[in-house]
C-alpha cells in the first residue's frame, strides 16, 4: 500500500474523493457540495475530465482541490468496429481502411493525369505522333484498371455506411436480438457487451482514486457510481473501510435515450443496477425521485434529498466580482418587459416557444442566458434563424453564463424567469437549479406544467403555470404575471419559503450523511461567523 500523502496542511475531519464525469466548471452542484464539504472540515479532492484543449489540470475552489484528468477513449463500442459480415459481406471493416484505400487510387490517377499531360505537352512542342500514341497505349491498362479499383472501393465503402445506418437504426431486428440475448445472458451485467465504453472510465479513474486512499469517496450522478464502487471494493480487500455516497442526479431510465444507439440506455440502467448496493448511502436532488430510487434499487434506507439551491452567503472572493447588468447586454432600459431563461438548451427545454411568443408580445425581449465559454451550439443558431424568420430577432438575446453564485441577482432585474421544459420523465421529479435561481432573484416565474414543478409554484403562488408546448396558454402565463408581478413576487416575502431553498441548509445534510458513515472521525467545528448575504451584492443591480 502507498503512503497516505496528504495534500492539505490543515487538520482535517478525513479525505473524501468527489468524482465526476465532467470538466466542473459548468456544473455548480458539484462546485457547491466540494467547497461546502472543505468548510465542513473535510479534505476534499474533487477528481474530473480534461476535455479537448483544456489545459487547467487544478485549481482550488475554496479549500476543495480540483483534479482534472484524460480519459482516453481505450474500449470503443462494438458498433464501431462490428464488420457484420452476414449483412453486408462487401463492406469495409469499420475503420480508415476504406478512406486510406479511397486516397490512394486519387492519388494514382493524379499521378497517371500527370503522365498524360506530359505526353501532351511533348506533342504540342512537335514530338512526333507515334510517341504521342505509345505513350497513350502504356498508360491505358493503367488508367483503366485504377478507373475500375476506385469504382470497387467506392461500391464497398458505400455498403459501410449502409451498414452503419443499419446498425444504428432502432428498430433494426438483428440489433434489438442481440440486446434481448445479452440482457438474458448475464442481466445486470449485460452492459460489458452493450457499452464497454462505461470501461474507459474505470481505466482513467481508478488508479487516481486509488492513490488518494480516500475515507469516503462521493460519486457524482451514475457513470462515477461504478468507479466509487470498484474502488471502495478493492479498498476494503486491502484492509481499509472505505465509504461510499452516491449522488443520484437524475433517474437514470427516465434519461432520453441516443437515437442512433439501441443498446447505450439498457447499457446505463443495468450499469446502475449493478453498483447501486454497494452504496452506504445515497442522496439526491429531490423527494419524489428519492422515493423512486428507494423502490427501483431496493435501497435499505431513503435517500437523503440535497437540493441544488443557490448559496444564501458568498464569499469575499465571489462578492469581489462584480456582476453584468443583464438589461445593458440586452440594451433595454428599465421599463421595457425582459423574460429570462438560463441554463442549457435542447430541444426538450421547450426555449423555442418564448421566440414564437414574441409575435404576440410587441414590447417584450428575451434573454437566454446559455451560452458556453466554449461558444455557441447548433440549436442556438436555429433559433436565431427562427427568430430572423419570424422578425423578433431584435428582440432576442443569447447572452453568455455568469458564475453559479452570481445567477439570482444577474436575472433579478427581469421581469419574469421562464421554465418550458416538456414532460419527460427526469423533467417531473425535481425543482430543477434555475428555478431557485429566479426564486432568489425574487423573479415571478412562468413554468410549464411538468409535475414537481408546477404544484411547487402552484403551492407558494410565485408564477403561473402553463400547458408545455401550448403557445396559447403560455401566453396567457407570461400575460397574467406582467399585468401584476409585485403580486407573485411577494409570494418571497413569506418566513421560510427562501429560507429553505438555500445551500446552506442543502450542505448541512450532506454533512450528517458523511459524518454518519464516518462516526470515528471527529465532528463539524460550529463557524462562529457568516458570510455576508446575497442580497448584499444585489444592491447596485436595480430590481423592478
Amino acid at each position: 500500500m502507498q503512503a497516505d500523502v496528504r495534500t492539505d496542511a490543515r487538520p482535517t475531519r478525513g479525505r473524501v474523493v468527489m468524482l465526476v464525469d465532467n470538466g466542473v466548471h459548468g456544473d455548480s452542484r458539484v462546485q457547491k457540495a466540494a467547497r461546502s464539504a472543505a468548510e465542513a472540515g473535510w479534505e476534499v479532492i474533487l477528481v474530473g475530465i480534461l476535455k479537448g484543449a483544456a489545459t487547467e489540470e487544478t485549481w482550488r475552489i475554496g479549500d476543495a482541490e480540483v483534479r482534472l484528468i484524460r480519459v482516453p477513449r481505450r474500449i470503443p463500442h462494438p458498433v464501431t468496429y462490428r464488420r457484420a459480415l452476414l449483412r453486408r459481406p462487401l463492406a469495409y471493416k469499420p475503420g480508415p481502411e476504406s478512406k486510406r484505400k479511397l486516397n490512394k487510387l486519387k492519388a494514382r490517377r493524379d499521378d497517371l493525369n500527370f503522365r498524360l499531360s506530359e505526353i501532351k505537352v511533348a506533342r504540342s512542342k512537335g514530338g512526333p505522333r507515334w510517341a504521342e500514341l505509345a505513350g497513350k497505349a502504356r498508360l491505358a491498362a493503367p488508367y483503366f484498371v485504377n478507373k475500375a479499383m476506385f469504382q470497387w472501393v467506392k461500391l464497398r465503402s458505400a455498403e459501410l455506411k449502409r451498414l452503419q445506418a443499419r446498425q444504428q437504426d432502432p428498430n433494426a431486428w438483428f440489433d434489438r436480438a442481440a440486446l434481448r440475448f445479452w440482457q438474458g445472458l448475464h442481466g445486470d451485467r449485460a452492459w460489458r457487451r452493450l457499452d464497454p465504453e462505461l470501461w474507459d472510465f474505470e481505466l482513467a479513474f481508478a488508479p487516481v482514486v486509488d492513490e488518494l486512499q480516500p475515507d469516503l469517496i462521493h460519486a457524482h450522478d451514475f457513470r462515477m457510481l461504478g468507479v466509487g464502487a470498484r474502488a471502495v471494493m478493492r479498498a476494503r480487500a486491502g484492509g481499509r473501510d472505505v465509504k461510499l455516497v452516491w449522488d443520484a442526479h437524475e433517474f437514470v431510465p427516465g434519461i432520453i435515450g441516443r437515437p442512433t444507439n439501441l443498446r447505450w440506455l439498457p447499457a446505463q440502467i443495468a450499469y446502475v443496477r449493478e453498483h447501486a448496493p454497494y452504496a452506504d448511502a445515497v442522496i439526491t436532488v429531490s423527494s419524489t425521485l428519492a422515493d423512486l430510487l428507494r423502490e427501483t434499487h431496493d435501497l435499505p434506507e431513503q435517500p437523503a434529498v440535497v437540493l441544488n439551491a443557490p448559496p444564501a452567503a458568498l464569499t469575499p472572493e465571489q462578492r469581489a466580482l462584480p456582476v453584468p447588468d443583464i438589461r445593458a447586454l440586452c440594451g433595454i432600459d428599465a421599463a421595457t418587459p425582459l423574460l429570462v431563461y438560463c441554463g442549457g438548451i435542447n430541444p426538450s427545454r421547450g426555449v423555442d416557444i418564448m421566440i414564437r411568443g414574441l409575435t404576440r408580445l410587441p414590447d417584450a425581449h428575451v434573454a437566454l442566458v446559455s451560452v458556453h465559454p466554449n461558444g455557441k451550439v447548433p440549436i442556438m443558431y436555429e433559433l436565431e434563424k427562427l427568430a430572423a424568420e419570424l422578425g423578433v430577432a431584435d428582440r432576442v438575446h443569447l447572452l453568455p453564463y455568469v458564475p453559479h453564485w452570481q445567477v439570482s441577482a444577474f436575472v433579478a432585474p427581469a421581469d419574469l424567469g421562464v421554465i418550458p421544459i416538456h414532460h419527460k420523465p427526469n423533467h417531473e421529479l425535481a425543482l430543477i437549479t434555475k428555478f431557485f435561481e429566479y426564486a432568489h432573484g425574487r423573479l415571478p416565474m412562468v413554468v410549464s406544467d411538468v409535475k414537481t414543478m408546477a404544484e411547487a409554484t402552484q403551492a407558494t403562488g410565485q408564477g403561473e403555470v402553463f400547458r408545455a408546448e401550448d403557445l396559447d396558454d403560455y401566453l396567457r402565463a407570461v400575460r397574467a404575471v406582467l399585468a401584476d408581478p409585485q403580486g407573485y413576487r411577494s409570494a418571497y416575502d413569506r418566513p421560510g419559503v427562501l429560507d429553505q431553498w438555500t445551500w446552506e441548509a442543502q450542505a448541512g445534510v450532506m454533512d450528517e450523511v458523511y459524518t454518519r458513515l464516518l462516526p470515528e472521525h471527529p465532528k463539524a467545528q460550529t463557524s462562529s461567523g457568516t458570510a455576508p448575504a446575497v442580497p448584499a451584492q444585489r444592491s447596485a443591480v436595480p430590481v423592478r
